[in-house]
């Protein structure tokens, strides 16, 4: 039998070719680095999967499909969202037996239950809104919030009738009313007020009034006209109304006893420490205190409550362990933490129990838990765990400057203990340790490198949302939080104690001290040179990349994580390179503002000495002068009829406030502002009344010969909070679309100031 002749086998240049063949030796060094990069990824992997990572990895998700509802065009429907969230929870269930699929279901799971939440939020709250100003609304109801302010005080009345409002069933409008008018809370009062609907974004990108008062059950706002009277009441106040109005009573007694023990601001800040009152701090000291970054310090959240917490629990497990019985026989630590969460729930409501402290709580809630379990009392799971209550309680506080700031320095703060400061806290173990311990040096050191990684951790959200960066933060803090977490909060609460007894009034002075001390630290600070750190306000997109990289160098554990710190580096020069509009126009078209082409400043144009959107449209610029500076204006020209003003390239923008300022406008301006109607044939870009009903304020870059528009509504965006205006395009909006269409406005946050 004939030998079966064997196959040839076929050769090219790089050697075999065939099915066993191995690879060509040509570039050995390619297939080695190959091998240990793959080896090196799974090694990551393997490192990042670890048992306990899961949940911190869902928190993630979970805020992310929260995040994604506040993105969206216009109001997703409730069961599509359910139907996304029960399909991704099936997948999970059928997956569960295939390793990393079953991951990648359980992320997708997370990101449809935080969008199914929010929905299931907002659709809960379904409430009416008003849609235009009323002039003269004739309300009655029960006062259920009383703010005290600066120049006014503020109330929240829960509607029991109301005529005027076009058929709108308001369900609780906001009134401002004149300084110590306003009503104690739950008494039932009949009033008229000049109602408008809840105020649009003051400049595109800016912080949206109308979803923040949505989300808080508000449906209109305005000032009262006239006397407020007290009503016969329909029917008695629930229980919730009764124990409300108990709690105010509370406050107010809390806050007179501390009004006649101190005066000036160290009676203010004392009152807003403790009751959460801050109407009367002086805008010299507040301002400092921004400057200074111990603004935190007046705004009742996470650190307020840990050092309530925290001085609670020492102390009453020190007393405990007077006792040799007690200390060896009984668990007088989880008696201990017991009690400060006791304290803690105390604080909430004696403080107001205003959205962020109830965040705090939770947080310090998870903490006293885990110390009464003996489980670890601030590991990354008990953040992630705290941020997934607070998310599925409220899904809007995500968007809340808030909740950002305070989680990104607890994370912070929560990772660099696990990783770094952990030599600080038994610095015993190490000779260099304890060397630096002998002279109390530990607690310094712990002190700077807690600020200054919590400083750091904020800074992405404070530029964003309040334009500031502190220069001198850490010194500041450094020098003034110890008085206050070591003597000022310890003296507050030991009055809160003898003031039952009648021996309060020394202690709340002992207190007094202790603030003077921090704002003259903070007057200190801001007088340094180059204190006054502002930042121009830039788009979503650097703090999204900011976060991401915050997240990565915080949670990943393996050297992955250090691309997170070139994220935050990328998040810096995106925010730094921000082209800022030319032009911005208010959305009631009262205020222009135009980049001069002298100084490449705004030169604002306003109706009103005291404009808030001119206020805002400084911070967000970058700009320290303030709004009432007659010196803003410098840019315009005016005469009867009109206004104009210059850009850097020669182009005009002009302010008609009369028919008779068209002819000439229409002829030489780029662009004109009016509130009339414009003639059909005018050559410039017109924004008028009709055009900023539908758009909201409008920001405008110059494209050439033409403009690159942002609103504060895009087109096509119809939400509960902000509703889509019908109606056909008007002539000046037919001659914008034909030189550009508008891009969307970039989603924001809120520019907050104290008061407001």
């Amino acid at each position: 039998m004939a030998e079966r002749a064997k196959p040839r086998s076929r050769a090219g240049v790089f050697g075999p070719v065939g099915r066993r063949a191995q690879a060509a030796p040509l570039l050995p060094g390619l297939a080695i680095l190959a091998d240990a990069v793959r080896a090196r990824l799974q090694a990551w992997a393997a490192e990042e999967a670890a048992p306990g990572r899961l949940l911190i990895w869902l928190a993630v998700a979970f805020g992310l499909g929260v995040a994604l509802y506040f993105t969206a065009e216009h109001e997703p429907q409730l069961w599509a969202a359910a139907l996304a969230f029960a399909g991704a929870s099936a997948a999970v269930i059928a997956l569960r037996r295939r390793g990393v699929a079953v991951l990648v279901a359980l992320g997708i799971a997370a990101v449809a239950a935080g969008f199914f939440l929010a929905t299931l939020r907002a659709s809960w709250l379904d409430h009416p809104i008003l849609q235009r100003t009323t002039w003269r609304a004739k309300l009655t109801g029960f006062v259920e919030v009383r703010e005290e302010r600066a120049r006014s005080d503020r109330i929240v009345v829960r509607v029991h009738s109301i005529e005027g409002t076009r058929g709108e069933k308001l369900r609780r409008v906001r009134v401002a009313v004149r300084k110590g008018t306003a009503p104690p809370v739950g008494s039932f009062v009949a009033l008229k007020a000049r109602l408008s609907p809840p105020p649009p974004p003051l400049r595109p990108g800016g912080y949206d009034f109308a979803r923040d008062l949505y989300f808080r059950d508000i449906g209109a706002v305005g000032f009262a006209l006239g006397k407020i009277k007290p009503a016969a009441v329909p029917a008695p106040p629930g229980l919730w109304l009764r124990t409300a109005a108990w709690i105010d009573q509370l406050r107010d007694g809390i806050d007179r006893r501390i009004r006649l023990a101190l005066t000036g601001d160290a009676r203010a800040i004392a009152s807003a420490l403790i009751t959460g009152k801050r109407d009367a701090i002086s805008s010299t000291v507040n301002n400092a205190m921004y400057v200074s970054s111990l603004a935190h310090v007046l705004s009742i959240s996470g650190y307020h409550m840990a050092v309530v917490a925290g001085v609670v629990f020492f102390l009453l497990r020190a007393l405990l362990a007077l006792s040799p019985a007690l200390a060896e026989h009984y668990p007088i630590k989880k008696w201990s933490a017991a009690v400060a969460l006791a304290a803690a729930a105390f604080y909430l409501v004696l403080s107001g129990a205003e959205v962020a402290t109830q965040r705090a709580f939770v947080m310090t809630a998870i903490v006293l838990a885990g110390v009464m379990l003996d489980r670890a009392a601030l590991t990354l799971r008990t953040l992630a765990i705290a941020a997934l209550v607070v998310m599925i309680a409220t899904p809007e506080a995500i968007v809340h400057p808030s909740f950002q700031m305070s989680f990104a320095a607890t994370l912070a703060l929560v990772a660099a203990y696990e990783r770094g400061l952990p030599w600080i806290i038994s610095g015993g173990r190490t000779s260099l340790g304890a060397r630096v311990a002998l002279w109390g040096g530990r607690e310094i050191v712990a002190l700077v490198l807690a600020s200054l990684v919590a400083g750091l951790a904020t800074t992405p959200y404070a530029a964003y949302h309040f334009h500031r960066v502190a220069p001198y933060g850490v010194i500041a803090n450094l020098l003034a939080m110890p008085v206050v977490s070591g003597f000022v909060m310890p003296a507050g609460l030991l009055a809160l104690v003898a003031m039952p007894f009648g021996f309060d009034g020394p202690l709340w002075r002992l207190m007094g001290v202790g603030i003077d001390w921090m704002t003259g630290v903070a007057l200190w600070t801001a007088g340094l040179p180059g204190a006054v750190g502002r930042m121009a306000a830039f788009g979503v997109m650097p703090l999204l990349v900011a976060t991401l990289g915050l997240i990565m160098l915080c949670l990943l554990r393996s050297a992955l994580r250090f691309a997170g710190a070139a994220l935050l580096v990328l998040a810096a020069v995106l925010a730094v390179v921000t082209p800022q509009p030319d032009v911005l126009v208010a959305a009631n078209g009262e205020a222009v503002a135009v980049r001069s082409a002298v100084d490449s400043r705004l030169s604002v144009l306003t109706n009103r000495r005291r404009s808030f959107a001119v206020r805002d449209w400084l911070a967000a610029d970058g700009d320290t002068r303030p709004a009432t500076d007659p010196a803003l204006a410098s840019g315009w020209s005016c005469d009867p009829v009109g206004c104009i003003a210059r850009l850097a390239d020669g182009a005009v923008i002009a302010m008609a406030r009369s028919p008779a300022a068209f002819a000439d406008d229409c002829a030489r301006a780029a662009l004109v502002v009016t509130m009339r109607d414009p003639p059909s044939d005018c050559r410039a870009t017109v924004i008028d009344r009709a055009v900023l009903q539908r758009s909201g304020s409008l920001a405008l870059t110059r494209a050439g010969k033409g403009w690159e528009i942002t609103p504060a509504r895009t087109p096509g965006e119809d939400r509960p909070w902000a509703r889509a205006v019908s109606g056909k395009e008007t002539r000046g909006t037919a001659s914008r679309s034909r030189r550009s269409a508008p891009r969307d406005a970039t989603p924001a946050r809120k520019d907050l100031e104290p008061g407001d």
